[in-house]
Parts: structure tokens; C-alpha cells; sequence
């Protein structure tokens, strides 16, 4: 319950980035590169899936989805955080705030969904190829995206319902560049116990589920890679894979820590926020296009194509 007697705060300051002029100028051509970047990145992505018939199997589609929720994922914190640079106020309002609060974790869980259905799909790709096409029905592929979404929202909306009876009347800054869950705890002057076990209850089930069927897929991948004869077809086989672990390490090895650690406002927790959110959708159309020789082959004949039309 609230307490009595206070000021009840109606906007957010962000002070995730340095009050140094200089410092600010340089993140926002920093910030507004990586973005720019991470929007054609993944829409290059994304074109080149949707327009080449090579590419029209369930992991390309799976694919295509994870670009497009990194375009989501960046556009919900950077373009704040490029309007805040500029900007002398660098406040946001409490309802934009929770906004900004429900979309990263929808869309974070989101995307740790579907890289655990990315998992599945290279499971059965490698450990069943002649049943590929019956355990990866086109049905059975878009359910698995639909679910991933649904997911991600229910998990969202029931902490985003919680979070909206808080009432804040503290501190109105945040060490942040942007609003995440944990950082406003410490703002409200009402009980958040049930907030804190309903988050650490929801991370534990979702990232650590989800972390579990990646680990497990890949157990049997390795395993069945291991009993592959010829040393061609294993380097070949583990080169399908490794694409995908990279953006597995580079999306739960951030977003965990940010999450189970204490919010204390350090350097660390801005570090893994920026990993997680604005590195990780820059990095993924990068590492799917360097490490997959189908996809570079994919785009050089799409950018063929039409650099002839």
C-alpha cells in the first residue's frame, strides 16, 4: 500500500549517459549509427528471405521473425534515448516509461522464445534430417512463432498489470537510458514484494525454460555430431550451429545478468542493458550473414537482381 503524504511523481529523469556535452554529442552519432545500421541490417535480412526460394525452409523463416523482432527491440529504447541526447530535459513520462518497460519485456521474451525454437529446429535438422520435413511442417513452424509471441506477451502483461498499481514518490531518477522494471522498484514508495517474486518467479520460468531446451537440443546435436564418421561433415554440421549459439551467448549472457543482478545503478547493469537491447538486433543480421554461406550466397543474388532491374 502507499504511503501517505508525498509528492506522487509523474515523469522519469534518465541518467544513464554522461552530463558531459562532448560525451552526449559523440553517443548520439554512436547510437544513431548502431541504429540506423541494425534497421537496414535486419531488413536486408529479412528481403533477401522473403525474395530468394533458396532460403523459403524453416530456419530462414524463424530467421526472418528474429530480425524482425530485433527491429522492434531497438526501436523501442534507441530512438528515446537519441530524442533524451539532444534534448536538455531528460525526462520521460511515467505512463511512456511503463510503456518502454512492457515492450522490452514482451519483446525480450519473445525473442528468447523463438531462440529456443531455433534450437528445436537445428535439432531436428541434424539429429532427424530424413523426417526434417514432417517434424518442421509449415503448420507446426508458425504455430511455434505465434506461441513465442504469446508467450512473451502474457509473461509481459502480468508484470506490466502489477507494476501499474505502483505508486511512485521517490527519487525520480533513473541510472539508466532507458525504463526496465528493476530500476523502478527502488522509485516506489508502495510494497513491491509481490512484484519482485512475480518477476524473479517469470524470469526464472521463462529464461531458465527456455535456456533448458536450448542445452538440451544442443546435447543431442553434439552428441550426434560426435558419432559422425567423416571429419568434413562434422565441421560442416557444427558450422550450422554456431551462428545461432553466438546469438544465443549474446543475448542470455546479458539480459541474465542485467536481470538477477541487485539494481544498484553501476556501470555493469548500463553495460548489459546496451548489450542485450541495442548490440545484440545490431550483431545477429551481421553474425547469421558472415557465418552462413547460404545466406551471403542468398544475398548476392538478390543485390544482383535487382542492381540489374
Amino acid at each position: 500500500m502507499a504511503l501517505g503524504n508525498h509528492t506522487t511523481i509523474t515523469e522519469f529523469i534518465l541518467l544513464g549517459l554522461s552530463a558531459s556535452a562532448f560525451v552526449q554529442a559523440l553517443s548520439f552519432v554512436l547510437f544513431l549509427v548502431i541504429y540506423l545500421l541494425t534497421l537496414l541490417g535486419n531488413l536486408a535480412m529479412m528481403l533477401v528471405i522473403r525474395t530468394d526460394s533458396h532460403l523459403h525452409t524453416p530456419m530462414y523463416f524463424f530467421l526472418s521473425h528474429l530480425s524482425f523482432l530485433d527491429i522492434c527491440f531497438s526501436s523501442t529504447t534507441v530512438p528515446k534515448m537519441l530524442e533524451i541526447l539532444l534534448s536538455q530535459k531528460k525526462t520521460i513520462s511515467v505512463g511512456a516509461c511503463l510503456a518502454q518497460v512492457f515492450f522490452v519485456f514482451d519483446l525480450g521474451g519473445t525473442e528468447a522464445c523463438l531462440l529456443s525454437v531455433m534450437a528445436y529446429d537445428r535439432y531436428a535438422a541434424i539429429c532427424h534430417p530424413l523426417l526434417y520435413g514432417q517434424k518442421m511442417s509449415n503448420q507446426l513452424c508458425k504455430g511455434l512463432v505465434w506461441g513465442s509471441w504469446s508467450l512473451g506477451f502474457l509473461d509481459a502483461f502480468i508484470n506490466i498489470l502489477l507494476a501499474m498499481d505502483l505508486d511512485f514518490c521517490r527519487d525520480q531518477s533513473i541510472p539508466h537510458y532507458s525504463c526496465e522494471l528493476p530500476s523502478l522498484f527502488p522509485l516506489s514508495c508502495s510494497d513491491v514484494s509481490i512484484n519482485l517474486t512475480v518477476l524473479l518467479s517469470s524470469g526464472l520460468l521463462h529464461g531458465l525454460g527456455t535456456c533448458f531446451l536450448i542445452i538440451l537440443s544442443y546435447t543431442f546435436i553434439v552428441s550426434t555430431i560426435l558419432s559422425i564418421s567423416s571429419s568434413s561433415d562434422r565441421i560442416k554440421a557444427f558450422s550450422t550451429c554456431s551462428s545461432h549459439l553466438t546469438a544465443v551467448f549474446l543475448f542470455y549472457g546479458s539480459a541474465f545478468l542485467r536481470y538477477i543482478m541487485p539494481t544498484s545503478g553501476s556501470p555493469l547493469e548500463l553495460i548489459f542493458s546496451v548489450q542485450y537491447s541495442v548490440i545484440t538486433p545490431l550483431m545477429n543480421p551481421i553474425i547469421y550473414s558472415l557465418k552462413n554461406n547460404e545466406v551471403k550466397a542468398a544475398m548476392r543474388r538478390t543485390f544482383r537482381k535487382y542492381l540489374q532491374c
